[in-house]
């Protein structure tokens, strides 16, 4: 009988020796910094963030 990983919380440790995302170092997601000027002409600034195309937001690069 086969054990699922997700349920049992075991991981595969190979997978932390794959070269880390360069895009994103690592995290799994982007961050770019947004600046916007409101009818107040006031400057609202905001972080807005997104999953990594590269790695799909692994943070590792797939192997291959």
């Amino acid at each position: 009988m086969g054990t699922d990983n997700e349920k049992t919380g075991a991981f595969d440790v190979s997978k932390l020796n794959q070269p880390r995302c360069p895009d994103c170092g690592g995290s799994g997601e982007l961050r770019f910094d947004s600046e916007n000027i409101n009818e107040h002409f006031e400057v609202e600034r905001q972080t807005v963030i997104t999953g990594c195309p590269r790695c799909a937001g692994t943070g590792f690069l797939p192997a291959g």
